[in-house]
């Protein structure tokens, strides 16, 4: 059977409203809540509410939910360890789980070599640790991020964040020694060059030889280079190849680490596993999240062997590497593994189809990606500035009528959905965004 949204009480309905009254009284608000879904179960990319409202889900909990909700491979596994026994300390003990999930994760991107694996739980919790192994490892104190960064909300990644000022603000004293140069944007080029032009020829990587090197800092003191290989938050922003071909000679040139971000961008998202793999450069240390473990909190640092260098007790996690955690995510990989032929496909029909509404709706203003991360960039038509305002309507009016859509940059639709998503579902994700942006047009 075919499923669609169905909306049977108008959201929020009763029984969603209730909940999220209790939840204003007693949660955080820092919590930013993007539109009033109360989430009951999901199945696959199906999402139900409290109220039975069934939605067709096009962000997966921000790339988290990668084999769908609730996959029937990940919850048997997550089942099974969990009735052996729920925490034991990777760090200081050993269990099967963590061991074959390091093994799997070393396998990938085999052009980096041997490698070894730090387990944690989240992405945010990996990037930090990325920092004490890169800075171990060099000797070296220095990092360069770059502009539309964003790394997770820990003191060392918020240091690397440059994305939204209020991820920020306030914090400080933030982490020293960081330096945020121009992503590669071919889009809205930070040099003011032409798409064709930037594709082939970007000079963001470039500059950090001609001005940075020279008037900001010493290459000798720049323990890594942290990048998204495809920027999430600030907007899913697929660079040049060459950007990322350039970091990896800079950092062989001058002895610093190049360490991928790959917490949005890996575990199938691509088509690849990982990015790395898209692109064809090797980093040094590779760090995963998000739908690594389908929704179970759990990330990990792969780095090349030479590189996690560090000694005994220097690092480690009480809860990093839960079995139950290992167990969903080595699940998780061999659910997705398999998939990645579709993932390709699919996503191609997606991209298609998004550059077809483009032709019709001229507040489009590019469409980029690969697999199934894909970002749609709205403007203004007339002045060709960032439209915020039409995309946070465009998400609303999506939710009511069954599409789970969610933003990034200043006016850009993600586009990830779980990985084991359908043609059908594509085309029907597709008609309602085209009734949605026929609807606001008026």
């Amino acid at each position: 059977m075919k499923l669609r949204p169905s909306i049977q009480v108008a959201p929020p309905g009763p029984k969603a409203k209730a909940l999220i009254d209790r939840d204003k009284k007693i949660t955080s608000p820092s919590y930013i809540k993007e539109y009033p879904l109360a989430m009951e179960r999901g199945e696959g990319p199906w999402v139900y509410d409290a109220d039975g409202n069934r939605y067709l889900d096009f962000m997966a909990g921000i790339a988290v939910a990668s084999t769908g909700h609730s996959h029937p491979t990940v919850v048997k596994a997550v089942q099974e360890a969990a009735a052996k026994f729920l925490h034991i300390c990777g760090t200081d003990f050993y269990y099967e789980t963590m061991v074959r999930l390091c093994e799997k994760l070393g396998a990938y991107v085999p052009q980096m070599g041997p490698k070894k694996v730090f387990l944690t739980n989240s992405g945010t919790e990996a990037v930090e640790g990325a920092i004490k192994l890169a800075r171990y490892h060099t000797r070296r104190e220095k990092i360069i991020a770059f502009k539309g960064a964003f790394h997770g909300r820990t003191m060392g990644a918020i240091s690397l964040n440059a994305s939204k000022v209020g991820q920020r603000a306030f914090f400080g004293p933030l982490l020293s020694g960081v330096f945020h140069i121009p992503y590669s944007n071919p889009f809205r080029c930070p040099y003011k060059h032409e798409k064709d032009w930037c594709g082939k020829n970007c000079e963001c990587a470039t500059q950090l030889e001609t001005d940075w090197f020279s008037s900001h800092t010493d290459p000798k003191e720049v323990a890594a280079i942290f990048v998204e290989p495809i920027l999430g938050e600030g907007g899913y922003v697929l660079p040049a190849k060459k950007f990322l071909e350039d970091l990896r000679r800079i950092c062989d040139q001058h002895g610093i680490l190049l360490v991928f971000d790959e917490v949005q961008s890996g575990v199938g998202r691509t088509g690849d596993m990982f990015a790395a793999e898209t692109f064809g450069v090797a980093p040094d240390i590779l760090l995963s999240a998000k739908g690594l473990g389908s929704g179970m909190p759990i990330g990990a640092i792969v780095a090349k062997e030479k590189v996690m260098s560090w000694p005994r007790g220097s690092h480690g996690s009480t809860y990093g590497g839960n079995p139950v955690c290992c167990a969903a995510a080595v699940a998780t990989l061999e659910v997705i593994e398999p998939l990645l032929p579709q993932i390709r496909t699919v996503g191609a029909e997606l991209m298609q189809g998004l550059r077809k509404l483009a032709q019709k709706h001229a507040c489009i203003g590019d469409v980029r990606g690969v697999g199934l991360m894909i970002g749609a960039e709205f403007i203004d038509p007339k002045t060709g500035k960032p439209a915020s305002t039409l995309v946070g309507d465009l998400e609303q009016m999506a939710f009511r009528e069954g599409l789970l859509l969610l933003s990034c940059g200043q006016s850009t639709i993600r586009f990830a959905p779980p990985l084991v998503v359908t043609s059908h579902e594509v085309q029907v994700g597709l008609e309602i965004l085209d009734k949605c942006l026929t609807k606001l047009a008026k």
